[in-house]
């Protein structure tokens, strides 16, 4: 049995083009995803989908039993990988994200999905702090632009920021075509 586990963060339909928060590149890091995902299906490692939703009814994104909520059906999960609904942003709060991965005997973790700067940060910091080896596929992420104060942060900058401070101290981060090759 495989010690290696794929993370699959909110790959959900409320981060395409249709829904009411789209990425940039959401499309490219999604099929990238699903690369990532099929290696792992065909080397027998494990694959955890992980489902956002707000638990608020005001809410207007990530609303339980709407089409936003749902996973996006380019990384479809298969019926027995288990998909994991969390409620903050990173994956291990509040969830029995840990107590699965345990289970499984898994030592190394593999994150892909969304939003680099919010999900993918928080999930890859908490797996080190858990004491598991951390990859993140960086080209398999996506983000948004962010705003502070009067500036604009470009999405292509978000995302480098944090893929630096993530390779700088809390895992190994590398692309779609180098981890598939790996």
């Amino acid at each position: 049995m495989s010690q290696r586990a794929v993370i699959v963060i909110d790959i959900q339909n409320e981060y395409f083009p249709l829904g009411k928060l789209p990425l940039v590149g959401i499309e490219y890091a999604a099929a990238n995803a699903a690369r990532v995902i099929q290696g792992a299906r065909a080397r027998g490692d494990t694959v955890i989908h992980i489902k956002h939703e707000v638990e608020d009814p005001h809410t207007p994104i990530f609303k339980p039993s709407t089409k936003g909520v749902e996973i996006n059906p380019i990384v479809k999960p298969m019926e027995r990988e288990p998909v994991i609904v969390k409620h903050h942003p990173n994956a291990f709060h509040e969830t029995d994200l840990k107590q699965q991965l345990d289970a499984r005997e898994v030592k190394e973790v593999v994150i892909v999905g969304a939003m680099s700067h919010m999900c993918i940060d928080s999930t890859s910091r908490a797996a080190v702090d858990h004491g598991y080896k951390t990859t993140i596929v960086h080209d398999a992420c996506a983000t948004c632009d962010l705003n502070f104060g009067c500036v604009i942060v470009p999405a292509a900058q978000v995302h480098a920021a944090f893929m630096a401070a993530l390779s700088f101290a809390y895992g190994r981060v590398t692309t779609t075509s180098d981890y598939l090759a790996a």
